[in-house]
């Protein structure tokens, strides 16, 4: 399994870690660390791009800028605002290293500009449902990640309800892939995403997590982000820089069940993790190839 972005090929037949890097002041793990008290980027683009280059260091084949918190309750910003936050950054960023810079926006304006700086991915919490972000996707001929989400940031944890949420998400994501499909997209070049913790409960989350395997049959590769989310404080009564050694047990779980990309903050601990459980599926298959 490959994806595609101009002159790069990101192989996929092992797990590979996407690293996140925000450029908001509210953002619900590490708001604020690269961006000014109002809300617009002051002497941190090289810190930024410091950060993203020790994550690719750390082993993180994708890093993914965002500069709109998107998380529960998280207030929309402008267009100019975002370019102002991500831009210099995917900037930097393409010049500097040779693994793939995503930039996580659902603002088809947003996503021209940084199409234009060199970007290789889109990852958009919105499915690519903003008049013309398909289009801009098909004319750039770049992958783009589609995510299930009740609701937005703003009401999304307010009431979430699903009749039965596996088959709701998955009858979602579906409807997306035809549509990308019906636009000029390859299936094989979207990815999907189930949208842990956008409109849905703790039980929504587990459930959704425990039948991650159905999601393959998509056809998709699949990415997953629950780095430091609430489902895991709220099962283990942990606060947020509690939360690793949660967050490490559903990564791999997620692998196991066909993941191909794992969003995190933590990318050294990720990335470890994915090795181990890689190695140990590589002997298994080397033992019964020998009996």
């Amino acid at each position: 399994m490959q994806l595609y972005a101009r002159d790069r090929v990101l192989e996929l037949d092992d797990p590979v870690v996407m690293g996140i890097l925000n450029l908001t002041p509210d953002s619900f793990y590490d708001g604020g660390r690269f961006v000014g008290a109002e809300g617009t980027v002051f002497q941190s683009v090289n810190a930024a791009v410091d950060h993203a280059l020790m994550m690719v260091d750390l082993g993180a084949s994708i890093i993914d800028v965002g500069g709109e918190s998107t998380r529960p309750g998280a207030v929309s910003v402008t267009v100019q605002q975002e370019l102002d936050r991500v831009l210099p950054v995917v900037e930097a960023l393409v010049t500097q290293t040779t693994a793939w810079i995503s930039v996580d926006t659902s603002k088809p304006a947003v996503m021209r500009e940084v199409v234009h700086a060199g970007a290789h991915l889109i990852n958009d919490v919105n499915a690519l449902q903003a008049p013309g972000a398909l289009e801009i996707l098909v004319d750039a001929r770049l992958p783009a990640c589609v995510m299930h989400r009740q609701g937005s940031p703003a009401d999304m944890q307010q009431a979430p309800f699903y009749t039965r949420v596996v088959e709701e998400v998955y009858a979602f994501l579906e409807s997306r892939l035809l549509a990308c499909e019906q636009a000029g997209f390859a299936r094989s070049q979207c990815l999907v995403d189930p949208g842990f913790g956008f409109g849905k409960t703790l039980a929504h989350n587990l459930s959704l997590m425990r039948s991650l395997s159905v999601f393959q049959a998509l056809k998709a590769p699949l990415l997953i982000g629950v780095s430091r989310k609430s489902m895991i404080g709220s099962v283990l009564n942990r606060a947020i820089d509690q939360r690793l050694p949660g967050g490490l047990a559903l990564a791999i779980w997620s692998v196991l069940q066909g993941a191909r990309i794992i969003r995190t903050h933590d990318v050294q601990a990720t990335v470890d993790a994915l090795k181990m459980i890689n190695a140990v599926l590589v002997a298994k298959e080397a033992t019964d190839a020998t009996l």
